[in-house]
């Protein structure tokens, strides 16, 4: 059995055929995860869907801003804009199953000794504490008002932490730093405009994984969304958003569930182009 952990696929779906050849799948025996931002922006998201729905449970899929963004926009809480290439999915005779196949996925997983998320994690947290929120954002999407949250999600605040937060403002805390989260402080106070790479971080904020004393440093992490970054490639953090629709490449990294520190990082070339416009 082969595990692999794969970054924004943005409805690249030759390019996702080609990868799991190259890594020759089997999904009666191999486990994929992908990591968010499986739609959007490039030329093929129905596509991608379809062939991880059909994969079943052998293809483990996070919520990335721009799935989400796709929910919203299928409710009308969100308008379409120039540069998404989502129409394939809301003008398709089985949209509804779609749609509901996304919104029941997870938010963040801890499995084979790797934390897994789209974007980041805030320093207050530890992995119980991570995933113990994700699953409180996840059954929200999963209860019959998960529409009424779609209104309420969207926002840059509070962009700071706090256990007393309650109802709208702590789940929007949550989802941005589960599908948003670039830099933060020392402190953890999120910042959502600058979208450089670490190089370049806005004056007084760092990448959220090198806050000093981050509760988990150490613990393996796997994350996408960030495809201005460069590569991340260290035992204990993988960075596996390689800008496949922007013209970079798809990447998996292939995990040992007996050893988390051994990777296999294996990328294929995207020749598809997205429209153009924000990240």
């Amino acid at each position: 059995m082969s595990i692999y952990m794969i970054g924004d696929v943005q409805g690249c779906d030759t390019a996702l055929g080609r990868l799991l050849d190259e890594m020759d799948f089997s999904p009666s025996r191999d486990t994929l995860y992908l990591l968010g931002d499986l739609v959007n922006r490039g030329p093929e998201s129905l596509a991608v869907m379809r062939r991880l729905m059909a994969l079943g449970t052998s293809a483990q899929c996070l919520l990335g801003n721009h799935d989400l963004f796709l929910l919203s926009v299928a409710h009308g809480v969100r308008k379409l804009h120039r540069s998404d290439t989502v129409d394939d999915i809301l003008d398709a005779p089985d949209r509804d199953a779609l749609l509901d196949w996304l919104r029941t996925r997870r938010m963040a997983i801890h499995e084979h000794g790797w934390l897994m998320v789209h974007a980041g994690v805030l320093p207050q947290w530890d992995v119980q504490r991570t995933v113990a929120l994700a699953d409180e954002l996840h059954a929200v999407l999963q209860g019959p008002d998960w529409v009424d949250f779609l209104h309420t999600m969207y926002g840059n605040e509070p962009a700071l932490w706090s256990e007393s937060l309650a109802g709208a403002a702590r789940l929007r805390v949550v989802v941005n730093a589960l599908t948003r989260l670039r830099f933060c402080t020392a402190q953890g106070v999120m910042e959502f405009e600058v979208k450089s790479s670490a190089a370049v971080p806005p004056e007084g904020f760092m990448p959220w994984f090198d806050v000093p004393g981050r509760r988990t440093a150490g613990v393996p992490i796997a994350f996408g969304h960030w495809s201005t970054l460069g590569t991340v490639d260290r035992a204990d953090l993988q960075a596996l958003d390689t800008g496949c629709v922007w013209g970079g490449c798809l990447t998996a990294a292939g995990i040992d569930a007996q050893r988390p520190g051994q990777v296999e990082r294996i990328s294929v070339r995207c020749e598809q182009a997205s429209k153009p416009g924000k990240r």
